[in-house]
């Protein structure tokens, strides 16, 4: 039986579909997009993500998945490997290159290899389903490809976050953090800067607040996730 009909007459149309444990409310906020060339396929796989309270996109071809607009929004891309056209290893490959790059791809096939899959994985896939699948086994990847695309965003605000309030110090207090981070004392760093203690005292303090850390440990951890070198003594 192919994959359409088992669709139709086994699972994907079943009720009761129970949510993976970690799914939450707020992935109804996410987006899938999904490309298949086959439109029962494709149609049925989009039904029961929608079951979920998923938000989906469907496209028959690579080519009209990036042609379309992305959601700025935790989102995965389901893909057929074989598609007329474009294949979806080659469309994986193309959206490395891409903005969409780090978008969470779930596989799917009904010729699936060892060969393909190592590819597939290798390039950054996050599951590899051959057809028929569950539809619990499709929920479940694509929940965690969400979960795992909403962690990579929220990572991603907070560096934007951090860039901002480093940019917003002035020249002196970058450096006055840097030693603070290196381990340095103030009288150490007053030394090194050729200024007075006290005045490292008010640019660490004013520095602080500005990036919004309490103890060094904090700003150690903060300047590692910026990429901050630490200062060498001179």
């Amino acid at each position: 039986m192919g994959f359409a009909a088992t669709l139709r007459n086994e699972s994907i149309f079943k009720t009761g579909i129970a949510r993976p444990a970690a799914f939450a409310a707020n992935h109804a906020a996410g987006v899938v997009y999904i490309v298949d060339d086959d439109d029962l396929v494709r149609g049925a796989l989009a039904s029961l993500l929608r079951s979920i309270d998923l938000e989906v996109r469907a496209f028959g071809s690579a080519e009209q998945f990036l042609a379309a607009p992305k959601i700025a929004r935790p989102a995965c891309l389901v893909l057929d490997v074989r598609l007329r056209g474009q294949s979806g290893l080659a469309l994986q490959k193309c959206l490395r290159e891409k903005e969409c790059a780090a978008m969470p791809i779930v596989f799917m096939t009904g010729h699936g290899d060892i060969a393909m899959t190592v590819e597939a994985m290798k390039a950054g896939a996050m599951d590899f389903l051959t057809k028929p699948f569950r539809d619990q086994d499709m929920i479940d990847a694509v929940v965690a490809a969400l979960e795992r695309d909403a962690r990579r965003l929220a990572t991603d605000s907070s560096l934007v976050e951090l860039r901002g309030r480093w940019a917003s110090l002035t020249p002196r207090e970058r450096e006055v953090l840097t030693h603070v981070a290196s381990g340095l004392m103030n009288k150490q760093i007053a030394g090194i800067m050729g200024i007075a203690e006290v005045t490292v005292k008010i640019h660490r303090g004013q520095a602080m607040r500005k990036m919004n850390v309490r103890t060094v440990a904090d700003l150690v951890r903060t300047t590692d996730a910026l990429g901050v070198k630490p200062a060498s003594a001179k």
